[in-house]
């Protein structure tokens, strides 16, 4: 019987019950790929990320796997994030980034400062959206609220006039999953500021019914595609992001070239062993 060290971590937020919770389980090496599914379906949050920390031990990158309950994706910026969070719990001498090794190349998470407090800041791949107005009926059709455009990258991505139409949003998850791509996100010039007086430049939701999850709390991925946009909608490469879903959180994101940072906060929840 193996003893797997588990933590819980709620991410993109700076206190429990808030932001994306994702479940990090340490590892030597991968167990078997169904043992990590059945893991993460046990677990029940958005994503359990899988982490071998070869980093700490000075053996070179670590590497890093994202399952939902349901399939393994190439791209996880909570769940990444957490993992960041949960090593240094696990290491608090630690002052290096991290590098992981994942199926979307090699993901960086450093320690950073937002408004003089300590925080994370991812550095992914940006998935710049291109044009797909011919899913403009579909969308109507799934959300309820006929967007003024659409555009794809990995994930589809529907643009509103406001934030107000964000909120309201009651999605058809059926119709959804039926849309092209990576689950539909749904985004929009902020009209508020966050629940803790930050000044937000847009707004966003998630929803991925096609991989077990009917709406994100909080998505890094999907920030990836949301940032090249409205980097060029507000004419600015530094902006302050919300997803505004009832959990909620708060990105400072930065389009840098071909690469988009994205840092916040992480709280630990949760930490135990698993016994498989």
């Amino acid at each position: 019987m193996k003893h797997l060290p588990l933590f819980q971590v709620d991410a993109f937020t700076g206190r429990v019950f808030a932001g994306n919770p994702a479940a990090v389980c340490v590892v030597d090496e991968w167990l078997d790929d169904v043992v990590m599914q059945s893991i993460a379906a046990e677990n029940n949050l958005a994503e359990t990320a899988f982490v071998i920390p070869s980093q700490l031990k000075g053996e070179g990158k670590s590497g890093l796997r994202w399952f939902t309950p349901t399939t393994e994706v190439d791209l996880c910026g909570h769940a990444t994030l957490a993992t960041a969070a949960a090593l240094m719990h696990m290491h608090p001498e630690w002052k290096d980034a991290f590098v992981f090794d994942t199926a979307s190349g090699d993901l960086t998470v450093a320690q950073t400062e937002i408004n003089g407090k300590a925080a994370l800041e991812l550095d992914f791949p940006a998935r710049v959206p291109s044009g797909s107005d011919e899913q403009l009926d579909a969308v109507e059709q799934a959300v309820g609220l006929r967007p003024l455009s659409v555009v794809r990258a990995a994930k589809l991505m529907a643009v509103y006039d406001n934030q107000e139409q964000i909120e309201s949003i009651v999605p058809n998850l059926d119709k959804v999953e039926a849309l092209p791509g990576d689950g539909l996100i749904v985004t929009a010039p902020a009209s508020k500021p966050d629940p803790d007086g930050n000044r937000l430049d847009f707004v966003s939701r998630y929803f991925g019914p096609h991989c077990g999850i009917p709406e994100d709390s909080v998505t890094g991925s999907a920030h990836v595609t949301s940032v090249p946009y409205w980097a060029e909608k507000l004419g600015k490469q530094e902006m302050v992001a919300r997803q505004i879903s009832r959990r909620g959180g708060t990105l400072w994101v930065r389009l840098d070239g071909d690469r988009v940072r994205m840092a916040g906060f992480a709280a630990l929840y949760m930490e135990g062993v698993i016994r498989i």
